[in-house]
C-alpha cells in the first residue's frame, strides 16, 4: 500500500476508471451481440437498428482509448457483412 498521499488519491480513480472501463466493454459486448442474434433470427430491421447502436458504441470506444481503431474498423465491417447476408 502506498504512503504517499497523492498515490492514494490515484489508487482510488484508477479503480473507478477500471470499472467504468468494464462496464462499457461489458455493453459494447452486448450491443455487437444483439446484432448477432437479429442476423440469426433474420430480422432486417433490428439487425440495422442494433448496427447503428453497435457502430457508436465501437466509435466511442476509439475515443475513449479502450480499443484500437484498426480492431473497431474490422468489427464493423463484419457486423455489416453479417447483415448483409439476411434475404429481404
Amino acid at each position: 500500500m502506498a504512503n504517499i498521499k497523492q498515490q492514494k488519491k490515484r489508487i482510488k480513480s484508477n479503480e473507478k476508471n477500471r470499472l467504468k472501463n468494464a462496464a462499457f466493454k461489458s455493453s459494447l459486448k452486448t450491443a455487437i451481440k444483439e446484432v448477432e442474434l437479429a442476423v440469426e433470427a433474420n430480422d432486417y430491421e433490428t439487425a440495422q437498428s442494433a448496427n447503428s447502436v453497435a457502430h457508436k458504441k465501437l466509435d466511442k470506444s476509439i475515443s475513449k482509448g479502450l480499443n484500437h481503431k484498426n480492431f473497431v474498423a474490422r468489427k464493423k465491417s463484419q457486423l455489416t457483412k453479417m447483415i448483409n447476408t439476411i434475404k429481404k
